[in-house]
């Protein structure tokens, strides 16, 4: 299984779930480049460069096939994958993942240009602050501003533009009826980075995916409710593919 983080992010989000799912899945998070402790060196860092990241890794280490599990942009990703290379993926699920970049909360738009993205890269102890006082926002999870600030610290400014910029213009509606896999959507009521609603477009292109909904959960539902989250990814995972 491969575990796919969001923007900002890095495999250090799956830490817990790793540890659950490791008792019986080989497991893999991965850090897109630009992000964690990938790789800073490249000219782009685009939706579509972590698309084709996710298939040189799999060649690269011999998986031919395996569920993607992504958060945020990684499950926007994860799709990709299934859309692009279909072979690859035995499942999907998405948690709090923009099927359409005009879902995005207003700041990340403004994060995916240029003057804004440079003003706030080089004075993000700003961020860092606001990420402390709106933590309560994004997940009741005491340690979520302690992983943003060691995440922070690790982006460039061009991935941390280039790559919600490309987000930001994402729209896989027309495409997610080409998706063969099963799909799983997780999505928190409370999500103020993502629209809550974008289950629904997920929904109207792949009728037969699988939706959980997290009443009391925000961006991050495996922060907010880890047990009942960690039941039902479980759950999808280990149904037989029909």
């Amino acid at each position: 299984m491969i575990l796919l983080h969001g923007w900002l992010g890095s495999w250090g989000l799956w830490q817990e779930t790793m540890a659950y799912l490791g008792q019986s899945y080989r497991t893999y998070a991965l850090d897109f480049w630009g992000f964690g402790e990938s790789g800073k060196k490249r000219a782009s860092y685009k939706v579509q460069d972590f698309v084709s990241l996710v298939d040189q890794f799999m060649e690269q280490l011999g998986i031919e096939r395996a569920p993607l599990v992504g958060h945020s942009m990684g499950g926007t990703v994860s799709l990709s994958v299934a859309i692009q290379y279909p072979q690859r993926v035995r499942k999907v699920v998405v948690i709090g993942s923009p099927i359409v970049g005009s879902s995005l909360s207003l700041l990340l738009k403004l994060f995916g240009r240029r003057t804004v993205a440079y003003l706030v890269y080089n004075n993000l102890w700003g961020l860092r602050v606001g990420f402390r006082l709106l933590s309560p926002f994004y997940t009741r999870d005491p340690r979520w501003p302690e992983m943003m600030d060691r995440d922070l610290s690790q982006t460039t400014l061009e991935s941390f533009l280039l790559s919600i910029a490309s987000l930001r213009e994402t729209d896989l509606r027309p495409h997610l009826p080409q998706i063969q896999a099963p799909v799983m959507g997780m999505y928190g009521d409370k999500d103020i980075v993502v629209h809550p609603e974008q289950w629904k477009p997920l929904q109207a292109g792949l009728p037969n995916c699988r939706i959980e909904r997290f009443s009391n959960a925000g961006h991050f539902p495996m922060l907010d409710d880890p047990a009942r989250f960690m039941a039902l990814l479980r759950d999808f995972l280990d149904h037989p593919v029909s």
